[in-house]
């Protein structure tokens, strides 16, 4: 049996032999395995809505454990608090604590969209914008993970 990363998110750090057009290095992708056990897959990412990517056609076999080596791993997208307060060159802060959304770019860069209430809004919900700051690899591996409860949209 290979030795192969768990499923997840992941940066190269080297191009993968033999398909070093569709997974140069320093590009998103995800290691995944079929429902039925199958043979691991590695995708780019297909279509970003909601600060989250999407993934699509086409999916490589994932073969070389020593290729699979060189990946980056990186935390699930998804909602986190801030470990410390985020000052912002020419002002502005957000404090620690604060909910944040985190996405990533193509290249894998970590992204994180701070939560935002609506002053005046009678819907009691957060919004994340489409434009977030840059995050670190070192602010990543500090997030704190945030479980919110995804809810099937109601009607009416």
């Amino acid at each position: 049996m290979l030795d192969l990363p768990d499923p997840g998110l992941y940066r190269t750090t080297q191009p993968y032999p033999g398909h070093e057009d569709a997974f140069p290095a320093g590009v998103l992708v995800y290691v995944g395995q079929p429902q039925n056990g199958g043979l691991k897959f590695v995708v780019r990412p297909g279509q970003n809505r909601n600060n989250r990517w999407f993934w699509g056609e086409p999916t490589t076999p994932l073969r070389s454990p020593t290729w699979a080596k060189t990946l980056k791993a990186l935390p699930s997208e998804g909602y986190y608090t801030l470990p410390e307060t985020l000052e912002f060159e020419g002002g502005g802060r957000w404090l620690k604590n604060a909910i944040v959304q985190l996405g990533y770019n193509e290249s894998g860069q970590g992204i994180v969209f701070v939560g935002e209430q609506r002053e005046g809004d009678e819907t009691n919900a957060l919004y994340f914008s489409d434009r977030g700051m840059m995050a670190s690899d070192s602010l990543l591996e500090r997030l704190i993970w945030a479980p919110i409860l995804p809810v099937p949209k109601t009607s009416g």
